[in-house]
């Protein structure tokens, strides 16, 4: 599968957790990089880290057939890393993202933000009022 494709499944198990300010990084262009790309998200709660953590291992499960090399911090949920060799996924506490700002230090890495696709607005329902002939 594409490092893109995976990227992208990763990106989603994210958002479908309520993961907030999902990236990647691609950083393939920089010469020193340890792999492909990041994945970042943070979250509010250890709870929240731990529940995007096992979603993201169970998309990339059943949609990409692969488990991580290693993972790292499951038993903290203030970052856990897992580790898929040529895609790093990072998940934080959000103070520990605001600290380590991972975006700054790979400031070189080209950035692709990823959001929740907004539902279409319910159509609205005008009510009109009819006259009773009694």
């Amino acid at each position: 599968m594409e490092n893109n494709k995976e990227v992208a499944i990763i990106a989603d198990a994210m958002l479908g957790k309520k993961g907030q300010g999902v990236i990647s990084l691609d950083l393939r262009g920089i010469g020193t990089s340890i792999c492909d790309h990041f994945v970042i998200c943070n979250a509010d709660s250890t709870t929240n880290v731990s529940s995007i953590a096992d979603n993201v291992f169970e998309e990339m499960r059943v949609k990409a057939g692969r488990k991580p090399v290693r993972t790292q911090g499951e038993q903290n949920g203030f970052w856990v890393i897992m580790d898929y060799s040529d895609i790093v996924v990072h998940i934080f506490q959000t103070p520990y993202r605001e600290f380590y700002s991972l975006e700054r230090l790979w400031a070189d890495a080209t950035l692709t933000e990823y959001h929740e696709e907004e539902p279409a607005p319910a159509p609205k329902v005008r009510k009109t009022r009819t006259k009773s002939t009694k």
